[in-house]
């Protein structure tokens, strides 16, 4: 089709953010519009635009620092562009957002269709810490999965690992920090936009394994809108816990038809102090680097992005758990991806968007200056085709598509793994609304093939062969309006998750984990089936939210503890990798009340129970009284309630966080005991006379310097947590 042709069926959605009180135009206000994840940002003016717009209905979500976050319904059509005024609303409310429809009879599902969580703006840079995990801590329901200052995984409600999926840009990061808790995610959080978490149907685009939910971060390295102007961004933060400085810069150049995309970043951390004292190896140095060109035209766009991540750590020493001097971990990961996106005219199909994308990983675990005790290698390669379909039946637009992954997998240590994974997957993804009522339904299909270099009957795992598995995973959420800010809801997930290939066919030590690995070639897929109710309340002045939930599994897989020296390293207990079955429930909570004009009350809480079933055999045994037991690595139940003062520009809080005593314990854990952390920040933005915006923040965890263990830290019984920190952050927008 003739790019001609092809601008009849599309349009542009164009205006200005202003200031709902002054009218004065709002500078670097961020624009995104869901249904097509096209983005952008407005000028030094308060101006934006996106181009190339297929026909339709669509939620334009606005966010600015130190304004409620806004979500508008706009009508797109060919050949048109659609002028607008947003008015932003000065807030208090760090969650507050306002939805706006056409008109009253459409104030039903369609406004609540996007129930993904996002983090932007202040308190994307109030929460910035080291890792992603860190970042997303003070969510509800979310803890960190930690190993040192670097290692880190988040926790969704107990889930972590591969039950929670890590994307940058919607594609996998392709590192192995599933695998085990020494291992580093490959993703910096510092050079996010938004960081958006997706549960129920909207998961199923991105893989079958996600029961905890999807993490994506947002950087827009291929850009899919053409902006008006030079723009980006420029950031230094500095930690006292450990000497650390970090920066990032960010620039986006229009040219013609092409946008030039540039990220750089670094961190560096020194080894953190506690209360106990320094704690050796437990520095980082790590930096994080792309570049990325798109060609922008009325039929769509095209574009390429290559980036590298490369980070050395360590892991702190442990002279009864294998290595006295500690390990040093050199990680390396480079990227090449290419996205592209066609719109299409007077079709059923009104948008084609694929993607194709390959990384290379290496990551070696030094034991001194010159022994790798283990190394990873890893090539790996995606390719996706998604269409966007028109209206069908009574369901609003929906997706399709298919997916595709290879894995080439090798593990060199004593005993090697060497393995190829093959998967292939079809999803859908469909919502319909019915007056008040919201419904999105999904559906995906896996095809999954392990296939070691070799079989052998005989190892010491069992037999070592290749395993092929297939399944369909399936969710439904209903949201309904009840009015005056009220909604209720539920969703349903079942899960299908295959063996991963260190579950299949591990054998060897992992001194960085403390553990020696052993797999087995005869796991089952772990299926699971979520369920959760929740409650919601928003209003300009309030936000409230409770959740109950309940996963229960069928094989469900882990590496159990077995309390066992191995034969072969003496220091090192063998760790079982094990099918049972499992529930893990709880429920959690949020909470923001403004009490006056400039003062706001927040408050959230996480409850989590896990339990697994014990076997015949371990009844026997008698070390067991009941049929179940606790699963191990279980989050305590904690609560954190915090005050905050804006006025204008800005902005001072503080907040106290309690975690009790975990006592439910699997065995060979520990109890951790109860703790309570005093934190506090502030923030102050200026827009200069240049049209720029800066923004200087301060955050301070830990005030009281309290001594403390995370139950989901391996070294908890060897190294507490992090003592007092003070952090400084200033960006600049420009």
């Amino acid at each position: 089709m003739t790019a001609a042709g092809q601008s009849q069926s599309t349009g542009s959605v164009a205006g200005f953010v202003i200031d709902s009180e002054t009218e004065e135009p709002v500078p670097f206000a961020y624009i995104h519009l869901e249904e097509i994840n096209r983005t952008g940002t407005t000028d030094r003016h308060g101006y934006f635009k996106i181009h190339n717009v297929p026909e339709g209905r669509y939620s334009l979500y606005v966010h600015r620092i130190g304004y409620s976050s806004k979500t508008q319904r706009v009508e797109i059509e060919g050949g048109e562009e659609t002028n607008l005024t947003l008015e932003l609303s000065p807030t208090v409310l760090t969650g507050e957002s306002i939805e706006v429809v056409a008109d009253a009879d459409q104030l039903g599902g369609a406004n609540l269709e996007h129930a993904s969580i996002k983090v932007t703006g202040a308190q994307l840079r109030r929460n910035l810490g080291t890792t992603l995990s860190e970042t997303l801590a003070n969510q509800p329901g979310f803890d960190q999965r930690t190993m040192g200052a670097a290692p880190a995984r988040p926790v969704i409600r107990g889930l972590g690992d591969e039950r929670v999926l890590i994307l940058q840009d919607g594609e996998r990061t392709g590192d192995v920090s599933g695998a085990s808790p020494d291992h580093s995610v490959t993703v910096d959080p510092m050079g996010a936009d938004e960081i958006e978490i997706a549960r129920g149907p909207a998961a199923l685009a991105y893989g079958s394994n996600a029961i905890g939910g999807v993490i994506n971060v947002v950087r827009n390295q291929i850009a899919n809108n053409k902006p008006s102007s030079i723009n980006g961004t420029a950031t230094v933060q500095g930690a006292s816990v450990n000497t650390g400085i970090s920066a990032a810069g960010r620039v986006s150049i229009p040219k013609n038809d092409f946008v030039y995309n540039v990220d750089v970043n670094g961190r560096y951390g020194d080894n953190y102090r506690s209360p106990s004292g320094t704690i050796d190896n437990s520095g980082y140095l790590t930096t994080n680097n792309a570049v990325g060109v798109s060609y922008i035209r009325p039929w769509g766009y095209s574009g390429l992005a290559a980036s590298t991540f490369i980070s050395n750590y360590g892991i702190p020493p442990d002279p009864e758990g294998g290595h006295a001097n500690g390990v040093d971990v050199e990680m390396q990961k480079y990227q090449v991806e290419s996205r592209s996106e066609f719109l299409i005219n007077d079709h059923f199909f009104k948008m084609i968007e694929s993607g194709i994308s390959y990384r290379y990983y290496h990551h070696s675990e030094f034991e001194s200056a010159e022994i790798i005790g283990t190394e990873y290698k890893q090539n790996s390669a995606n390719i996706n085709l998604k269409g966007t379909h028109r209206s069908l039946w009574f369901f609003n637009d929906g997706v399709v598509g298919i997916w595709g992954e290879f894995q080439d997998y090798q593990v060199l240590d004593r005993f090697n793994i060497n393995a190829n994974n093959y998967s292939a997957s079809a999803f859908t993804i469909q919502e319909a609304d019915f007056g008040p009522l919201h419904i999105e339904v999904g559906a995906r299909f896996d095809a999954v093939l392990a296939k070691p270099d070799r079989e052998n009957p005989d190892s010491r795992i069992g037999h070592i062969r290749q395993r092929e598995f297939y399944s369909l995973a399936s969710s439904a959420t209903a949201i309904y309006n009840l009015g005056a800010g009220f909604s209720i809801g539920s969703t349903f997930l079942h899960s299908f998750r295959a063996p991963s290939i260190e579950e299949l066919y591990s054998q060897g030590p992992h001194i960085a984990a403390y553990s020696f690995e052993i797999g087995n070639p005869d796991l089952d897929p772990e299926r699971g089936l979520a369920k959760e109710l929740f409650v919601r309340f928003r209003k300009s002045n309030a936000n409230f939210e409770l959740t109950g939930y309940h996963n229960g599994f069928k094989n469900y897989i882990y590496p159990r503890n077995t309390g066992r020296q191995n034969i072969f390293f003496p220091r090192l207990n063998d760790y079982q990798y094990e099918s049972v079955g499992a529930e893990i429930y709880g429920l959690e909570g949020m909470m923001e009340f403004q009490l006056t004009s400039n003062l706001t009350l927040n408050s959230s809480a996480s409850f989590t129970v896990g339990r697994r079933d014990v076997s015949d055999d371990e009844m026997e045994s008698g070390d067991f009284d009941s049929d179940t037991t606790p699963l191990p690595m279980i989050p305590p139940f904690s609560f954190k309630t915090g005050l905050t003062y804006v006025s204008g520009p800005f902005q001072v809080g503080a907040n106290v966080r309690h975690s009790f005593k975990q006592d439910r314990l699997a065995e060979f854990e520990s109890v951790t005991d109860a703790y309570t952390l005093l934190g506090a920040n502030a923030e102050y933005r200026l827009n200069s006379s240049g049209g720029y915006l800066h923004t200087f923040s301060i955050q301070a965890n830990n005030i009281l310097d309290e001594t403390y263990q995370n139950h989901l830290s391996r070294l908890k019984d060897v190294f507490p947590e992090p003592g007092r920190n003070i952090s400084l952050l200033y960006r600049l927008y420009f």
